[in-house]
């Protein structure tokens, strides 16, 4: 397995040791007394059983400290600060929206005069389509020479 020159090593082998469980000591459980014993209450039910327990004294909560009034002349301040802030946003967007309006009932108005301009164009060239000479509806020459000499 080793070449000849290498020389050899005995091999160790180690076993591990198991961990010894941990040593517990149970400690004595003594009782502790609360600073004042509360009272012993019994109270008799109507069919007769008595029962008795320590009476608890109920958590009263905090008590609840007055909000200030809020006067009536702050309370409409603020009503007619949101009622103009509500007005001048509409008339905001009312001015916007006319604005709006306008731009694209002018924008129609160019599109209809650029159609009406391209065909008047395309009617006036188209016409005149060679240059210099008479253009003559042959057919009505015939229907009027044969109508004046038939």
């Amino acid at each position: 397995m080793y070449p000849e020159h290498t020389p050899q090593r005995a091999v160790e082998v180690h076993h591990p040791a198991p961990i010894p469980p941990p040593v517990v000591h149970s400690a004595p459980v003594v009782p502790v007394q609360p600073g004042t014993v509360p009272a012993v209450a019994s109270i008799v039910l109507p069919d007769g059983r008595i029962v008795t327990g320590y009476a608890i004294d109920a958590v009263r909560p905090e008590p609840v400290t007055a909000k200030p009034t809020v006067s009536r002349a702050a309370v409409n301040v603020a009503l007619g600060g949101v009622g103009f802030l509500a007005v001048c946003g509409g008339l905001l967007l009312l001015t916007s929206f006319i604005a709006a309006l306008t731009a694209f009932i002018g924008q129609l108005i160019i599109l209809a005069a650029v159609i009406f301009g391209g065909w008047i164009a395309v009617q006036v060239l188209g016409a005149s389509g060679h240059k210099g000479g008479t253009t003559v509806n042959i057919r009505r020459a015939v229907i009027k020479r044969n109508h004046f000499h038939g």
